[in-house]
Protein backbone atom coordinates (compact mmCIF):
# COMPACT_ATOMS: atom_id res chain seq x y z
CA UNK A 1 0.00 0.00 0.00
CA UNK A 2 1.15 3.54 -0.69
CA UNK A 3 -0.03 6.69 1.03
CA UNK A 4 0.05 9.98 -0.86
CA UNK A 5 -0.31 13.09 1.30
CA UNK A 6 -0.81 16.49 -0.26
CA UNK A 7 -2.52 19.80 0.40
CA UNK A 8 -4.14 22.25 -1.96
CA UNK A 9 -3.54 25.99 -1.83
CA UNK A 10 -7.20 26.62 -2.52
CA UNK A 11 -8.50 24.38 0.27
CA UNK A 12 -8.44 24.93 3.99
CA UNK A 13 -8.07 21.23 4.73
CA UNK A 14 -5.48 18.69 3.67
CA UNK A 15 -6.51 16.17 1.04
CA UNK A 16 -5.67 12.49 1.61
CA UNK A 17 -5.61 9.92 -1.15
CA UNK A 18 -4.86 6.27 -0.34
CA UNK A 19 -3.85 4.00 -3.16
CA UNK A 20 -3.23 0.30 -3.18
CA UNK A 21 -1.12 -0.72 -6.17
CA UNK A 22 -2.63 -4.23 -6.10
CA UNK A 23 -6.22 -3.12 -5.70
CA UNK A 24 -6.68 0.27 -7.27
CA UNK A 25 -9.00 2.57 -5.48
CA UNK A 26 -8.89 6.07 -4.04
CA UNK A 27 -10.27 7.61 -0.94
CA UNK A 28 -10.89 11.31 -0.59
CA UNK A 29 -11.32 12.57 2.90
CA UNK A 30 -11.96 16.08 4.21
CA UNK A 31 -10.97 16.18 7.91
CA UNK A 32 -12.96 18.03 10.51
CA UNK A 33 -11.20 20.66 12.65
CA UNK A 34 -11.55 19.95 16.35
CA UNK A 35 -10.41 21.91 19.36
CA UNK A 36 -8.39 19.19 21.02
CA UNK A 37 -6.60 15.94 20.37
CA UNK A 38 -8.59 12.89 21.35
CA UNK A 39 -6.80 10.04 23.06
CA UNK A 40 -5.93 6.93 21.14
CA UNK A 41 -8.43 4.10 21.16
CA UNK A 42 -7.75 0.52 20.28
CA UNK A 43 -9.13 -0.57 16.95
CA UNK A 44 -8.54 -3.75 15.04
CA UNK A 45 -6.62 -3.62 11.83
CA UNK A 46 -3.53 -1.76 10.71
CA UNK A 47 -2.84 1.73 11.99
CA UNK A 48 -1.32 4.64 10.11
CA UNK A 49 -0.46 7.96 11.78
CA UNK A 50 -0.18 11.29 10.05
CA UNK A 51 1.32 14.29 11.81
CA UNK A 52 -0.19 17.34 10.16
CA UNK A 53 0.17 21.09 10.32
CA UNK A 54 -3.37 21.50 11.56
CA UNK A 55 -5.04 19.84 14.50
CA UNK A 56 -7.39 17.21 13.05
CA UNK A 57 -8.83 13.92 14.15
CA UNK A 58 -9.64 11.39 11.48
CA UNK A 59 -10.99 8.07 12.67
CA UNK A 60 -12.28 5.40 10.43
CA UNK A 61 -13.12 1.91 11.72
CA UNK A 62 -16.16 1.02 9.65
CA UNK A 63 -15.75 2.01 6.06
CA UNK A 64 -19.39 1.32 5.35
CA UNK A 65 -20.85 4.26 7.33
CA UNK A 66 -18.97 7.39 6.42
CA UNK A 67 -16.51 8.80 3.97
CA UNK A 68 -16.55 8.62 0.24
CA UNK A 69 -15.19 5.57 -1.59
CA UNK A 70 -14.66 4.96 -5.24
CA UNK A 71 -13.86 1.34 -5.97
CA UNK A 72 -14.31 -1.31 -8.60
CA UNK A 73 -15.12 -3.93 -5.97
CA UNK A 74 -16.87 -3.88 -2.58
CA UNK A 75 -14.37 -6.29 -1.10
CA UNK A 76 -11.91 -3.50 -0.65
CA UNK A 77 -14.21 -1.75 1.79
CA UNK A 78 -13.58 -4.40 4.40
CA UNK A 79 -10.23 -2.79 5.28
CA UNK A 80 -10.23 -0.56 8.36
CA UNK A 81 -8.03 2.51 8.76
CA UNK A 82 -7.43 5.03 11.52
CA UNK A 83 -6.12 8.58 11.03
CA UNK A 84 -5.18 10.55 14.10
CA UNK A 85 -3.64 14.06 14.26
CA UNK A 86 -0.79 14.47 16.74
CA UNK A 87 1.22 17.73 16.58
CA UNK A 88 2.61 20.49 14.30
CA UNK A 89 6.05 19.52 12.93
CA UNK A 90 7.13 21.85 10.11
CA UNK A 91 4.99 20.39 7.33
CA UNK A 92 6.20 16.84 8.07
CA UNK A 93 4.24 13.64 8.43
CA UNK A 94 6.09 11.48 10.95
CA UNK A 95 5.35 7.96 12.06
CA UNK A 96 5.19 7.47 15.80
CA UNK A 97 7.61 4.58 15.50
CA UNK A 98 10.26 6.89 14.06
CA UNK A 99 10.80 4.67 11.02
CA UNK A 100 9.77 7.17 8.38
CA UNK A 101 9.02 10.85 7.78
CA UNK A 102 7.42 12.38 4.70
CA UNK A 103 6.52 15.82 3.38
CA UNK A 104 3.40 16.81 1.46
CA UNK A 105 3.48 15.22 -1.94
CA UNK A 106 6.06 12.51 -1.07
CA UNK A 107 5.27 8.80 -1.07
CA UNK A 108 5.39 6.62 2.04
CA UNK A 109 5.50 2.86 1.95
CA UNK A 110 4.08 0.74 4.75
CA UNK A 111 5.20 -2.71 5.83
CA UNK A 112 3.27 -5.66 7.04
CA UNK A 113 3.03 -6.23 10.75
CA UNK A 114 5.79 -8.83 11.16
CA UNK A 115 8.27 -6.86 9.09
CA UNK A 116 7.29 -3.78 11.02
CA UNK A 117 8.19 -5.43 14.32
CA UNK A 118 11.57 -6.53 12.96
CA UNK A 119 12.33 -3.05 11.72
CA UNK A 120 11.43 -1.62 15.12
CA UNK A 121 13.76 -4.09 16.80
CA UNK A 122 16.63 -3.27 14.45
CA UNK A 123 15.91 0.44 14.82
CA UNK A 124 16.16 0.23 18.59
CA UNK A 125 19.48 -1.60 18.33
CA UNK A 126 20.83 0.96 15.89
CA UNK A 127 19.77 3.82 18.15
CA UNK A 128 21.36 2.18 21.17
CA UNK A 129 24.60 1.59 19.24
CA UNK A 130 24.54 5.13 17.83
CA UNK A 131 24.01 6.58 21.30
CA UNK A 132 27.10 4.80 22.62
CA UNK A 133 29.23 5.90 19.65
CA UNK A 134 27.93 9.47 19.88
CA UNK A 135 28.74 9.70 23.59
CA UNK A 136 32.24 8.39 22.99
CA UNK A 137 32.77 10.84 20.11
CA UNK A 138 31.62 13.82 22.18
CA UNK A 139 33.86 12.76 25.05
CA UNK A 140 36.86 12.48 22.70
CA UNK A 141 36.17 15.92 21.22
CA UNK A 142 35.92 17.49 24.64
CA UNK A 143 39.19 15.84 25.65
CA UNK A 144 41.02 17.11 22.55
CA UNK A 145 39.59 20.63 22.95
CA UNK A 146 40.58 20.74 26.61
CA UNK A 147 44.10 19.59 25.77
CA UNK A 148 44.43 22.23 23.02
CA UNK A 149 43.23 25.00 25.32
CA UNK A 150 45.59 23.82 28.01
CA UNK A 151 48.55 23.80 25.62
CA UNK A 152 47.59 27.21 24.25
CA UNK A 153 47.30 28.68 27.70
CA UNK A 154 50.60 27.12 28.70
CA UNK A 155 52.41 28.61 25.68
CA UNK A 156 50.91 32.09 26.18
CA UNK A 157 51.73 31.99 29.86
CA UNK A 158 55.29 30.79 29.14
CA UNK A 159 56.21 33.60 26.71
CA UNK A 160 59.06 35.63 28.15
CA UNK A 161 59.73 39.34 27.73
CA UNK A 162 62.35 38.47 25.10
CA UNK A 163 59.84 36.32 23.20
CA UNK A 164 57.35 39.17 23.22
CA UNK A 165 59.91 41.58 21.75
CA UNK A 166 60.69 39.08 19.00
CA UNK A 167 56.96 38.69 18.28
CA UNK A 168 56.59 42.48 18.12
CA UNK A 169 59.26 42.60 15.41
CA UNK A 170 57.66 39.64 13.61
CA UNK A 171 54.23 41.30 13.60
CA UNK A 172 55.71 44.55 12.27
CA UNK A 173 57.15 42.72 9.26
CA UNK A 174 53.96 40.71 8.84
CA UNK A 175 51.85 43.87 8.60
CA UNK A 176 54.15 46.21 6.69
CA UNK A 177 56.52 44.28 4.43
CA UNK A 178 55.94 44.71 0.69
CA UNK A 179 56.42 41.06 -0.29
CA UNK A 180 53.58 39.04 1.20
CA UNK A 181 55.30 35.80 0.18
CA UNK A 182 58.15 36.83 2.50
CA UNK A 183 60.74 35.69 -0.01
CA UNK A 184 58.87 32.44 -0.65
CA UNK A 185 58.55 31.15 2.91
CA UNK A 186 55.80 30.47 5.42
CA UNK A 187 56.03 33.47 7.71
CA UNK A 188 53.83 31.88 10.39
CA UNK A 189 55.86 28.69 10.39
CA UNK A 190 59.05 30.71 10.75
CA UNK A 191 57.60 32.37 13.85
CA UNK A 192 56.76 29.04 15.44
CA UNK A 193 60.13 27.52 14.59
CA UNK A 194 62.02 30.56 15.89
CA UNK A 195 60.14 30.61 19.20
CA UNK A 196 60.86 26.93 19.61
CA UNK A 197 64.47 26.80 18.44
CA UNK A 198 66.13 30.24 18.65
CA UNK A 199 67.76 31.12 22.00
CA UNK A 200 66.23 34.27 23.49
CA UNK A 201 67.52 34.26 27.03
CA UNK A 202 68.75 37.86 27.00
CA UNK A 203 68.39 41.01 24.91
CA UNK A 204 71.45 40.38 22.72
CA UNK A 205 70.22 36.90 21.80
CA UNK A 206 66.80 38.36 20.96
CA UNK A 207 68.40 41.00 18.72
CA UNK A 208 70.35 38.24 17.00
CA UNK A 209 67.14 36.26 16.44
CA UNK A 210 65.48 39.35 14.91
CA UNK A 211 68.46 39.94 12.59
CA UNK A 212 68.39 36.30 11.54
CA UNK A 213 64.68 36.58 10.80
CA UNK A 214 65.18 39.68 8.62
CA UNK A 215 68.06 38.02 6.76
CA UNK A 216 65.64 35.40 5.40
CA UNK A 217 63.91 38.18 3.42
CA UNK A 218 67.10 38.80 1.40
CA UNK A 219 66.37 42.55 1.38
CA UNK A 220 69.35 44.78 2.28
CA UNK A 221 67.06 47.76 2.93
CA UNK A 222 64.99 45.97 5.60
CA UNK A 223 67.12 45.98 8.73
CA UNK A 224 67.18 46.03 12.51
CA UNK A 225 68.32 49.08 14.47
CA UNK A 226 69.52 48.87 18.06
CA UNK A 227 68.28 51.70 20.30
CA UNK A 228 71.37 53.88 19.75
CA UNK A 229 71.31 53.37 15.99
CA UNK A 230 67.59 54.07 15.86
CA UNK A 231 68.19 57.31 17.77
CA UNK A 232 71.04 58.23 15.42
CA UNK A 233 68.87 57.62 12.37
CA UNK A 234 66.14 59.87 13.72
CA UNK A 235 68.62 62.62 14.51
CA UNK A 236 69.96 62.36 10.96
CA UNK A 237 66.54 63.07 9.47
CA UNK A 238 66.12 65.98 11.88
CA UNK A 239 69.16 67.84 10.61
CA UNK A 240 72.40 66.80 12.39
CA UNK A 241 74.81 63.87 12.11
CA UNK A 242 78.36 63.09 13.19
CA UNK A 243 80.51 61.34 10.60
CA UNK A 244 82.42 62.03 7.38
CA UNK A 245 79.53 63.26 5.25
CA UNK A 246 79.14 60.33 2.83
CA UNK A 247 76.01 58.75 1.37
CA UNK A 248 76.78 55.26 0.06
CA UNK A 249 74.99 52.54 -1.86
CA UNK A 250 75.48 49.29 -3.72
CA UNK A 251 77.04 49.25 -7.21
CA UNK A 252 74.35 49.32 -9.89
CA UNK A 253 74.09 46.92 -12.81
CA UNK A 254 75.58 49.55 -15.12
CA UNK A 255 78.71 49.50 -12.96
CA UNK A 256 79.26 45.81 -13.63
CA UNK A 257 80.67 43.44 -11.02
CA UNK A 258 82.64 46.04 -9.11
CA UNK A 259 83.26 45.08 -5.50
CA UNK A 260 82.89 47.46 -2.58
CA UNK A 261 80.36 50.21 -1.95
CA UNK A 262 79.71 53.13 -4.26
CA UNK A 263 79.66 56.75 -3.10
CA UNK A 264 76.28 58.26 -3.95
CA UNK A 265 77.12 61.73 -2.68
CA UNK A 266 79.53 63.64 -0.45
CA UNK A 267 78.08 66.41 1.69
CA UNK A 268 79.47 69.78 0.53
CA UNK A 269 82.02 71.00 3.07
CA UNK A 270 82.15 67.68 4.93
CA UNK A 271 85.35 65.71 5.66
CA UNK A 272 84.90 63.36 2.68
CA UNK A 273 84.16 66.20 0.29
CA UNK A 274 87.21 68.12 1.46
CA UNK A 275 89.35 64.99 0.92
CA UNK A 276 88.27 64.84 -2.73
CA UNK A 277 85.81 61.94 -2.53
CA UNK A 278 82.95 62.35 -5.03
CA UNK A 279 80.00 60.51 -6.55
CA UNK A 280 80.93 57.26 -8.25
CA UNK A 281 84.02 56.54 -6.17
CA UNK A 282 84.24 53.05 -4.66
CA UNK A 283 84.98 52.47 -0.97
CA UNK A 284 87.04 49.30 -0.81
CA UNK A 285 87.95 49.27 2.88
CA UNK A 286 86.90 50.95 6.12
CA UNK A 287 89.54 50.79 8.87
CA UNK A 288 91.38 48.09 6.89
CA UNK A 289 88.26 45.87 6.74
CA UNK A 290 86.98 44.96 3.27
CA UNK A 291 83.53 46.24 2.27
CA UNK A 292 82.98 43.46 -0.28
CA UNK A 293 80.48 41.58 1.89
CA UNK A 294 79.39 44.48 4.11
CA UNK A 295 75.90 45.96 3.91
CA UNK A 296 75.44 49.67 3.35
CA UNK A 297 73.97 50.24 6.81
CA UNK A 298 76.73 48.41 8.60
CA UNK A 299 79.23 50.46 6.56
CA UNK A 300 77.40 53.68 7.45
CA UNK A 301 77.65 52.78 11.14
CA UNK A 302 81.41 52.28 10.78
CA UNK A 303 81.75 55.70 9.13
CA UNK A 304 79.90 57.42 11.96
CA UNK A 305 81.45 57.97 15.34
CA UNK A 306 82.37 60.54 17.98
CA UNK A 307 83.26 64.01 16.77
CA UNK A 308 87.04 64.36 16.38
CA UNK A 309 87.73 60.62 16.01
CA UNK A 310 89.36 59.32 12.83
CA UNK A 311 88.52 56.65 10.27
CA UNK A 312 90.73 55.19 7.53
CA UNK A 313 89.31 54.64 4.04
CA UNK A 314 90.61 52.92 0.93
CA UNK A 315 88.91 54.58 -2.02
CA UNK A 316 89.07 53.85 -5.74
CA UNK A 317 88.60 56.78 -8.13
CA UNK A 318 88.68 55.45 -11.66
CA UNK A 319 91.88 53.38 -11.91
CA UNK A 320 93.46 55.18 -8.96
CA UNK A 321 93.35 53.74 -5.42
CA UNK A 322 93.80 56.17 -2.50
CA UNK A 323 94.32 55.58 1.22
CA UNK A 324 92.75 58.39 3.25
CA UNK A 325 92.42 59.23 6.92
CA UNK A 326 89.36 61.35 7.70
CA UNK A 327 88.43 63.11 10.92
CA UNK A 328 84.77 62.79 11.85
CA UNK A 329 82.86 66.02 12.32
CA UNK A 330 79.36 67.16 13.08
CA UNK A 331 77.62 67.48 9.74
CA UNK A 332 75.07 70.26 9.60
CA UNK A 333 72.39 69.06 7.23
CA UNK A 334 71.02 72.36 6.03
CA UNK A 335 69.34 70.93 2.95
CA UNK A 336 69.09 74.03 0.74
CA UNK A 337 71.42 76.56 -0.80
CA UNK A 338 70.22 79.18 -3.25
CA UNK A 339 71.77 81.77 -5.55
CA UNK A 340 70.62 84.37 -8.07
CA UNK A 341 72.43 84.06 -11.40
CA UNK A 342 72.25 87.06 -13.71
CA UNK A 343 73.04 86.39 -17.37
CA UNK A 344 74.16 89.57 -19.18
CA UNK A 345 72.91 90.26 -22.69
CA UNK A 346 69.85 88.07 -22.36
CA UNK A 347 67.21 90.56 -21.31
CA UNK A 348 64.58 88.77 -23.41
CA UNK A 349 65.63 85.23 -22.48
CA UNK A 350 65.62 84.58 -18.73
CA UNK A 351 68.20 87.19 -17.61
CA UNK A 352 67.67 86.26 -13.94
CA UNK A 353 67.76 82.61 -12.97
CA UNK A 354 67.15 81.35 -9.45
CA UNK A 355 69.45 78.44 -8.59
CA UNK A 356 68.36 76.12 -5.73
CA UNK A 357 70.52 73.21 -4.59
CA UNK A 358 68.63 70.63 -2.50
CA UNK A 359 71.03 68.17 -0.85
CA UNK A 360 68.69 65.97 1.25
CA UNK A 361 65.11 65.46 2.35
CA UNK A 362 65.13 65.92 6.10
CA UNK A 363 62.34 67.50 8.10
CA UNK A 364 63.36 70.99 6.96
CA UNK A 365 63.53 70.32 3.22
CA UNK A 366 60.21 71.51 1.79
CA UNK A 367 60.05 74.55 4.09
CA UNK A 368 63.62 75.51 3.10
CA UNK A 369 62.75 75.22 -0.60
CA UNK A 370 59.74 77.52 -0.13
CA UNK A 371 61.89 80.02 1.70
CA UNK A 372 64.49 79.98 -1.10
CA UNK A 373 61.79 80.53 -3.74
CA UNK A 374 60.38 83.50 -1.85
CA UNK A 375 63.87 85.03 -1.49
CA UNK A 376 64.65 84.61 -5.18
CA UNK A 377 61.23 85.93 -6.19
CA UNK A 378 61.98 89.12 -4.34
CA UNK A 379 64.84 89.59 -6.85
CA UNK A 380 62.45 89.19 -9.79
CA UNK A 381 63.78 85.89 -11.15
CA UNK A 382 62.46 84.72 -14.53
CA UNK A 383 63.18 80.97 -14.15
CA UNK A 384 64.43 78.36 -11.68
CA UNK A 385 67.05 75.62 -11.69
CA UNK A 386 66.62 72.87 -9.09
CA UNK A 387 69.84 70.95 -8.52
CA UNK A 388 69.23 67.42 -7.18
CA UNK A 389 72.67 66.05 -7.96
CA UNK A 390 74.12 63.96 -5.13
CA UNK A 391 70.85 64.14 -3.22
CA UNK A 392 70.55 60.62 -1.84
CA UNK A 393 66.98 61.07 -0.63
CA UNK A 394 65.60 61.02 2.89
CA UNK A 395 62.05 61.40 4.14
CA UNK A 396 59.43 60.30 1.63
CA UNK A 397 56.77 62.81 2.81
CA UNK A 398 59.21 65.68 2.29
CA UNK A 399 59.76 64.55 -1.28
CA UNK A 400 56.00 64.65 -1.85
CA UNK A 401 55.61 68.09 -0.26
CA UNK A 402 58.47 69.49 -2.35
CA UNK A 403 56.83 68.20 -5.54
CA UNK A 404 53.60 69.98 -4.59
CA UNK A 405 55.48 73.29 -4.53
CA UNK A 406 56.17 73.05 -8.28
CA UNK A 407 53.00 71.35 -9.60
CA UNK A 408 49.59 72.93 -10.06
CA UNK A 409 47.96 69.50 -10.47
CA UNK A 410 48.72 65.90 -11.35
CA UNK A 411 49.99 62.59 -9.99
CA UNK A 412 53.26 62.71 -8.06
CA UNK A 413 53.89 59.00 -7.55
CA UNK A 414 52.15 55.63 -7.58
CA UNK A 415 52.78 53.41 -4.58
CA UNK A 416 52.75 49.74 -5.54
CA UNK A 417 53.08 46.35 -3.94
CA UNK A 418 53.27 42.88 -5.46
CA UNK A 419 49.59 43.11 -6.44
CA UNK A 420 49.92 46.43 -8.28
CA UNK A 421 49.06 50.05 -7.49
CA UNK A 422 47.74 50.41 -3.94
CA UNK A 423 47.93 54.17 -3.42
CA UNK A 424 48.30 57.39 -5.40
CA UNK A 425 49.90 60.63 -4.24
CA UNK A 426 48.77 63.60 -6.27
CA UNK A 427 48.20 67.32 -5.90
CA UNK A 428 45.38 69.72 -6.67
CA UNK A 429 47.65 72.76 -6.76
CA UNK A 430 46.67 74.13 -3.36
CA UNK A 431 50.31 73.96 -2.15
CA UNK A 432 51.89 75.25 -5.36
CA UNK A 433 53.86 78.49 -5.16
CA UNK A 434 56.08 78.11 -8.25
CA UNK A 435 53.99 76.33 -10.87
CA UNK A 436 54.39 78.76 -13.75
CA UNK A 437 58.05 79.80 -14.14
CA UNK A 438 60.32 77.74 -16.45
CA UNK A 439 62.12 75.03 -14.49
CA UNK A 440 65.20 72.89 -15.17
CA UNK A 441 66.26 70.01 -12.91
CA UNK A 442 69.84 68.70 -12.66
CA UNK A 443 70.37 65.01 -11.77
CA UNK A 444 73.19 62.48 -11.67
CA UNK A 445 73.85 58.96 -10.40
CA UNK A 446 73.96 60.37 -6.87
CA UNK A 447 70.28 61.35 -7.18
CA UNK A 448 68.39 58.64 -5.32
CA UNK A 449 65.20 57.64 -3.55
CA UNK A 450 63.01 60.64 -2.61
CA UNK A 451 64.89 62.92 -5.00
CA UNK A 452 64.13 60.44 -7.81
CA UNK A 453 60.43 60.64 -6.91
CA UNK A 454 60.62 64.43 -7.23
CA UNK A 455 62.57 64.33 -10.51
CA UNK A 456 60.25 61.72 -12.03
CA UNK A 457 57.13 63.68 -11.05
CA UNK A 458 58.44 66.92 -12.58
CA UNK A 459 59.52 65.17 -15.78
CA UNK A 460 56.40 63.04 -16.41
CA UNK A 461 54.07 65.96 -15.69
CA UNK A 462 56.08 68.01 -18.22
CA UNK A 463 56.76 70.60 -15.57
CA UNK A 464 60.55 70.57 -15.93
CA UNK A 465 63.36 69.68 -18.32
CA UNK A 466 65.89 67.21 -16.85
CA UNK A 467 69.63 67.54 -17.45
CA UNK A 468 72.47 65.27 -16.42
CA UNK A 469 72.82 61.48 -16.27
CA UNK A 470 70.53 58.59 -15.23
CA UNK A 471 69.76 58.62 -11.51
CA UNK A 472 70.73 55.92 -9.02
CA UNK A 473 67.60 53.77 -9.37
CA UNK A 474 66.35 53.12 -5.83
CA UNK A 475 62.69 52.44 -6.46
CA UNK A 476 61.83 51.07 -3.00
CA UNK A 477 60.32 52.89 -0.05
CA UNK A 478 61.21 52.13 3.58
CA UNK A 479 59.35 53.08 6.71
CA UNK A 480 60.90 53.15 10.18
CA UNK A 481 59.07 51.50 13.09
CA UNK A 482 60.04 51.84 16.74
CA UNK A 483 59.82 48.79 18.98
CA UNK A 484 58.86 48.87 22.64
CA UNK A 485 62.43 48.76 23.98
CA UNK A 486 63.63 51.73 21.91
CA UNK A 487 65.09 49.69 19.06
CA UNK A 488 63.57 49.87 15.61
CA UNK A 489 63.03 48.35 12.19
CA UNK A 490 63.53 49.92 8.77
CA UNK A 491 61.13 48.01 6.54
CA UNK A 492 60.61 48.05 2.78
CA UNK A 493 56.91 48.80 2.58
CA UNK A 494 56.40 49.56 -1.11
CA UNK A 495 57.91 50.25 -4.47
CA UNK A 496 56.97 53.24 -6.52
CA UNK A 497 56.30 54.18 -10.12
CA UNK A 498 56.55 57.62 -11.66
CA UNK A 499 53.39 59.29 -13.02
CA UNK A 500 54.23 57.71 -16.39
CA UNK A 501 54.15 54.25 -14.69
CA UNK A 502 57.90 53.81 -14.99
CA UNK A 503 59.46 51.45 -12.45
CA UNK A 504 62.88 53.03 -11.91
CA UNK A 505 64.30 50.42 -9.54
CA UNK A 506 67.88 49.65 -10.67
CA UNK A 507 67.21 51.76 -13.79
CA UNK A 508 66.83 55.33 -12.59
CA UNK A 509 65.14 58.38 -14.08
CA UNK A 510 66.48 59.11 -17.57
CA UNK A 511 67.17 62.83 -18.18
CA UNK A 512 66.10 64.71 -21.31
CA UNK A 513 69.57 66.09 -22.06
CA UNK A 514 73.13 65.46 -20.86
CA UNK A 515 75.31 68.02 -19.11
CA UNK A 516 78.95 68.71 -20.03
CA UNK A 517 81.28 66.41 -18.06
CA UNK A 518 82.97 69.43 -16.52
CA UNK A 519 79.74 70.99 -15.31
CA UNK A 520 80.39 72.14 -11.71
CA UNK A 521 78.32 71.18 -8.68
CA UNK A 522 78.63 74.36 -6.65
CA UNK A 523 76.50 77.46 -7.06
CA UNK A 524 79.36 79.76 -8.07
CA UNK A 525 80.53 77.36 -10.77
CA UNK A 526 76.97 76.95 -12.06
CA UNK A 527 76.52 80.67 -12.60
CA UNK A 528 79.90 80.87 -14.33
CA UNK A 529 78.87 78.21 -16.87
CA UNK A 530 75.81 80.27 -17.82
CA UNK A 531 77.68 83.55 -18.06
CA UNK A 532 80.81 82.58 -19.99
CA UNK A 533 80.25 81.23 -23.54
CA UNK A 534 83.95 80.38 -23.80
CA UNK A 535 83.98 77.99 -20.83
CA UNK A 536 83.96 74.21 -21.38
CA UNK A 537 80.84 73.88 -19.25
CA UNK A 538 78.86 76.58 -21.03
CA UNK A 539 75.12 75.99 -21.33
CA UNK A 540 72.93 78.45 -23.18
CA UNK A 541 70.24 79.67 -20.84
CA UNK A 542 67.64 79.36 -23.60
CA UNK A 543 68.54 75.71 -24.21
CA UNK A 544 68.40 75.09 -20.48
CA UNK A 545 64.62 75.49 -20.46
CA UNK A 546 63.85 74.20 -23.97
CA UNK A 547 62.16 70.83 -24.30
Amino acid sequence: MEVLASSSASSTYPLFTLDNPNKPFSFTFNPIIISQVHPWKSFPGKKIEARLLCRILCKRTNLEHSGSWRSSTNAICKHKFVFHALCRLDKNFTSQSGLFAIRHGHLLRSWNTSSHQKVISHSQKIREHFSVVFVRLVAAMLLVTSASVALSNTRSWALSEENLLFLEAWRTIDRAYIDKTFNGQSWFRYREDALRNEPMNNREETYMAIRKMLATLNDPFTRFLEPEKFKSLRSGTQGALTGVGLSIGYPTESEGSRTGLVVISATPGGPANQAGISSGDIILEIDNASTESVGIYEAAERLQGPEGSSVELTVQTGPEIKHLTLTRAKISLNPVKSRLCEVPGSEKNYPKIGYIKLTSFNQKASAAVKEAIDTLRSNNVNAFVLDLRDNSGGLFPEGIETAKIWLDKGVIVYICDNRGVRDIYDTDGSSAIAASEPLAVLVNKGTASASEILAGALKDNKRAVLFGEPTYGKGKIQSVFQLSDGSGLAVTVARYETPGHNDINKVGVIPDHPLPNSFPKDDDGFCGCLQDPASACYVNNVQLFKR
